[in-house]
C-alpha cells in the first residue's frame, strides 16, 4: 500500500495533499483494524521485525498493540508537522503527558514543573509520582530564578506547559531550554494551545513536545488522543516505555484525527480571527483583565510575540466581582457557549474557574473580589458571540 506524504514548503498546502492512498485510488487513508498482523511465513516475522530493529520509527509492526498502517500514517504527517525526529501517538492527550514523565523520570529523581500546569498533571507529578519518591518542585512562570535554583543533581526533567493553564502565562522559553542544557536535565512541553501550527518546540530545542489531539487537531469534539513529539536523543527512552505500557492510539481514532487535521490551519486561523474579535470587546470592560496575548505592552505579550506566529481560540478573563454567584450568573446566561470541559472543537465554551480546575498554585495570588473564567472561541460569527457575551455581562456585579 503507498500512502503519499507529500512536504512543500507550505504548512498549508501540505495539510490538504499528504496521506492520500493511491492503492485504492482514495484521497483519504484506509481504516485498518487488527490485533493480529499475518504474515505469508516465520521467515517474513523475522524480515519484519530486523526491518524494525534497523528502521524504528519506519511503521514495522509484527503486532498491532504497536499499530496499523493508519495509525502509523497519522505518526507520519505529524512527526512532519512537528520537524520532530518521531511522533508517539496515545489514546488522551494526558496519555501523552504520562509518556514523556514516565519514559524519562526514575525513583529517586526530581521533576521541575510551571506552576501554572494542567491540574492533573499537578496531580500526577505533585500526588501520584511522590508515592514512587520522584519529588516535585514548582517554579514561577514569570521569575525563572525560581527555576534556576531549585535545579540540583536529581533534577531529571523540566515540565513546561504554554501557555499556562487557564491563566496563560507565556514564559520565556529559550532560557528555559538554555538553563536545562547547562545542567543537562531534560525538558518537556505542553504545546496543546499552540500546536506545531504557532510553535515548533523541537525545532527550538526541547525534548518533547505534547499536544492533545482531542483540541485542535480533532477540531469536532468526537475523538480522543494525544501525541508525543520527541528528538533522537529521547527516541528509544520512550519507545521502550510505549512498550512496557502499551500507550498506543486506536485506528478509528487515528482516522478521525487524520480528517481532521487536512483542516487544522482554516480552523485555527478563523479561531484566532474570532477571538482577536471577542479580546478587543472585552478589553474595554473595568471588571475583567484579559489573559490573552492581547496587551502589546505586557510581559506575556512579548513572551508570545517572541515565540508564537499566532494565538489560537482558547482564552481567560480574571473578572472583579463581589461574589462568585454573579460571575456563575454571567456564564450561565450565556447562549451560544456550551458549559464543559475540553476545547479545540467548532463550538465556544465557556467554564467558571474554580480550585479544581486551576489546582492550589504556589504563584497564584487571586484576591477575594477576582474570578477566573475560561471561553473558549469557535467558529461562529464573532458578531453573534459579541453581543451574546454583551447581554452576560449585566449579571457582573
Amino acid at each position: 500500500m503507498r500512502l503519499s506524504i507529500i512536504m512543500t514548503k507550505s504548512f498549508k498546502t501540505f495539510l490538504k495533499h499528504t496521506a492520500k492512498d493511491f492503492h485504492n485510488q482514495s484521497v483519504n487513508p484506509p481504516v485498518v483494524r487488527a490485533s493480529t498482523i499475518i504474515f505469508k511465513s516465520t521467515q517474513d516475522i523475522r524480515k519484519m521485525q530486523n526491518k524494525a530493529i534497523k528502521n524504528p520509527t519506519g511503521g514495522h509492526f509484527d503486532y498491532a498493540r504497536q499499530g496499523t498502517s493508519t495509525t502509523y500514517n497519522l505518526q507520519k504527517i505529524l512527526t512532519k508537522l512537528e520537524e520532530s525526529y518521531h511522533v508517539f501517538t496515545t489514546q488522551t492527550g494526558f496519555g501523552s503527558v504520562f509518556l514523556a514523565i514516565f519514559s524519562l523520570v526514575r525513583p529517586g529523581d526530581e521533576i521541575l514543573v510551571s506552576d501554572p500546569v494542567y491540574s492533573p498533571t499537578r496531580n500526577l507529578t505533585q500526588n501520584f509520582l511522590k508515592e514512587f519518591n520522584i519529588e516535585t518542585v514548582f517554579y514561577d512562570p514569570h521569575n525563572l530564578k525560581t527555576l534556576q535554583k531549585n535545579i540540583t543533581s536529581k533534577t531529571k526533567l523540566i515540565f513546561v506547559e504554554n501557555p499556562g493553564s487557564n491563566t496563560f502565562d507565556f514564559q520565556d522559553l529559550n532560557k528555559i531550554i538554555s538553563i536545562a542544557k547547562k545542567n543537562k536535565v531534560y525538558t518537556a512541553i505542553d504545546n496543546t494551545w499552540g500546536t506545531p501550527y504557532y510553535l515548533k518546540p523541537i525545532k527550538l530545542g526541547f525534548d518533547m513536545s505534547i499536544v492533545s489531539a482531542t483540541k485542535y487537531y480533532s477540531g469536532h469534539s468526537d475523538v480522543m488522543g494525544g501525541s508525543l513529539a520527541v528528538n533522537k536523543k529521547v527516541f528509544t527512552k520512550v519507545k521502550n516505555a510505549e512498550k512496557i505500557t502499551g500507550q498506543r492510539l486506536g485506528p478509528d481514532d487515528a482516522y478521525l484525527i487524520t480528517r481532521g487535521l487536512r483542516t487544522l490551519d482554516v480552523r485555527l486561523d478563523k479561531h484566532s480571527d474570532n477571538a482577536k474579535k471577542v479580546a478587543a470587546f472585552l478589553s474595554g470592560n473595568r471588571k475583567i483583565e484579559l489573559l490573552y496575548p492581547y496587551k502589546k505592552n505586557s510581559q506575556n505579550y512579548r513572551m508570545w510575540k517572541k515565540y508564537y506566529s499566532g494565538a489560537s481560540g482558547l482564552m481567560g478573563l480574571k473578572i472583579k466581582a463581589k461574589s462568585a454567584i454573579s460571575v456563575r450568573r454571567f456564564v450561565n446566561s450565556l447562549k451560544l457557549f456550551g458549559y464543559g470541559y475540553s476545547w479545540g472543537g467548532f463550538e465556544s465554551l465557556a467554564l467558571h474557574q474554580e480550585n479544581r480546575e486551576t489546582g492550589k498554585r504556589k504563584y497564584l495570588n487571586l484576591a477575594k473580589d477576582e474570578h477566573l473564567v475560561r471561553l473558549h472561541i469557535g467558529l461562529e460569527d464573532p458578531s453573534d458571540l459579541i453581543a451574546d457575551i454583551k447581554q452576560a455581562l449585566r449579571y457582573l456585579k
